[in-house]
């Protein structure tokens, strides 16, 4: 196989902002850092109007060339008066584009058109009402008094020439602000928070009244975009797809074939670290009701010798994504030949797997690396094909949109997220053939109980963790030595944030029932309370 050498995952703005922009309806966020900048992008979504983050060192220039109709500024750890804080180019303030700076946004907003930001004399955290002295444009329809939620230690002091107050809370005099004849407005709370209850319509504000937007970005047309760019890019070529039966993957071969046809080869890659009964139940799936070949390959052994002895998880998951490539290059000597691997990453995938943001002048960092991901990590340098990730802008809910559009069944639609190196990431530790076996069993457990009792669609995800701990227990009499298990069940829209499940005391009980005393090498199970921030979904 004579194919370049090629990563499709580095994109300029311009192409990245392409997927799906149908009528450059767009806008764009800068990301200072801020733990919201993707939620942001949800939100505008919500509204029907694509949304992109870039990187807040984003040029006029490639701005010009996108075209937006309208730019946020996000948040940010940083105080806009720190040396090494970040800062945009002070000539996006003169592009006649409107802008939107929240929190950070707002402040960096401030300083660079003539107004002052200082240390708050009281800081101002959590939910806080908003008293709206400007009832028009951004406030449109947002009730005065309504809460908003606020997080900074700095404030506005002095707003910049042509500047009006357009809302103020009890400790925050500038709460909102605008230069009503340059559309350039700033708010100190974050409106894209659930916390914040009128936050959607100051968004919908923003996205439709001030910047003229149009609601475009819509399923069918994302999906009619996405085939037209897929048979563009891959023409006559075979693209060759790693299927894990999940909703990402699932949904990208459904789009693939309507892309493309005969030209996909979906192959699953059996690694040994699916649930119970998956792999068995995906097979039939795909062939017998989905009438989409698929090609099976049993690597079982291979991936587990290849993590005897490992137990950092960011080494797990760079030998399962090497492992995984080695085995799609095998298939392929075999099927092919292809010059495209399809994947199934997210923008959430993309977004926890970047590596630290420094800036070469200032040395300050901007997004923290968190942990890789399978399908955005662990890819070698010399990767012998070129990637096609159509869904690598999308979040999961508008992933299930697509999957509806496209005909998959709402069994696998709704399927809660499973990780791509699977139970070998619920497995804290070395990963072996008993671990896995007893893991497989109490997850199955989980699952079953979540089902019967109809809360499947109530979380998130519902999944069972292997700690490499024992503890003392007695069952008849006896004294036990075993693992524990920990129950991890959350609720999320979108798993950038999480919050852990108030499942009832009851199902607790049966499901510790259960695994203790039908998983054999299990003695003891504990339930995760933790919420993201500050725990990540997964243990590793």
């Amino acid at each position: 196989m004579n194919t370049a050498v090629t990563l499709l995952t580095e994109q300029t703005p311009q192409k990245a902002a392409s997927l799906g922009r149908l009528d450059r309806q767009m806008i764009v966020i800068l990301d200072f850092g801020s733990q919201y900048s993707e939620l942001i992008a949800r939100r505008i979504r919500e509204t029907q109007v694509y949304s992109e983050v870039l990187s807040y060192r984003t040029t006029p220039e490639q701005l010009r060339k996108l075209s937006p109709k309208g730019i946020i500024l996000s948040g940010g750890p940083n105080s806009v008066y720190d040396r090494g804080a970040p800062h945009c180019n002070p000539e996006i303030w003169d592009l006649g584009i409107p802008i939107l700076g929240v929190c950070y946004g707002m402040q960096l907003m401030v300083q660079h058109l003539g107004g002052e930001v200082a240390k708050a004399d009281r800081g101002e955290y959590g939910k806080a009402s908003l008293y709206i002295d400007d009832p028009t444009d951004l406030l449109t329809n947002v009730e005065d008094g309504i809460t908003m939620w606020m997080s900074h230690g700095d404030s506005v002091t002095q707003m910049p020439p042509g500047f009006e107050l357009l809302a103020h809370t009890e400790n925050t005099p500038c709460a909102a602000i605008a230069n009503h004849e340059k559309k350039i407005y700033g708010v100190q709370f974050h409106p894209e928070v659930v916390h914040s209850v009128g936050g959607l319509a100051l968004i919908r504000n923003f996205v439709y009244h001030i910047c003229q937007c149009e609601p475009t970005w819509t399923t069918a047309a994302f999906v009619e975009e996405a085939i037209r760019e897929i048979r563009a890019r891959v023409g006559e070529k075979r693209v060759l797809l790693a299927l894990s039966g999940g909703v990402d993957s699932s949904t990208l071969a459904f789009l693939l074939h309507k892309a493309i046809g005969d030209k996909l080869c979906c192959v699953f890659i059996d690694q040994g670290f699916m649930r119970k009964y998956e792999p068995e139940r995906l097979l039939k799936l795909f062939h017998e009701q989905f009438h989409i070949p698929v090609e099976y390959v049993n690597a079982r052994d291979r991936f587990l010798s290849a993590l005897s002895g490992v137990t950092d998880p960011e080494e797990k998951r760079r030998i399962i994504g090497h492992e995984f490539i080695g085995v799609f290059e095998e298939a392929s000597k075999n099927l092919g030949p292809f010059d495209y691997l399809a994947q199934g990453t997210l923008y959430p995938d993309v977004i926890e797997s970047a590596d630290t943001n420094v800036d070469p002048q200032t040395g300050e960092r901007v997004a923290v690396k968190i942990k890789s991901h399978h399908n955005v990590g662990g890819l070698p340098k010399n990767l012998r094909f070129k990637l096609v990730e159509p869904l690598r802008k999308l979040f999961k809910d508008e992933v299930r949109k697509v999957g509806r559009a496209i005909g998959l069944p709402e069994e696998i639609v709704q399927r809660h997220p499973f990780p791509g190196p699977g139970l070998a990431i619920r497995i804290l530790g070395e990963v072996t053939a008993e671990r896995l076996n007893i893991l497989r069993d109490a997850d199955l457990v989980v699952r079953q109980e979540i089902n019967r009792r109809g809360l499947y669609h109530d979380y998130w995800q519902s999944f069972a963790v292997l700690l490499p701990i024992r503890s003392v227990g007695v069952m008849g009499d006896q004294r036990t030595y075993a693992y524990p298990i920990v129950l991890r069940i959350i609720t999320s829209e979108d798993g950038m944030t999480a919050d852990w499940a108030r499942v009832p005391y009851e199902v607790l009980e049966v499901i510790s029932n259960r695994i203790v005393n039908e998983v054999k090498g299990v003695n003891r199970v504990v339930y995760d309370i933790t919420s993201k921030p500050p725990g990540t979904i997964e243990w590793e």
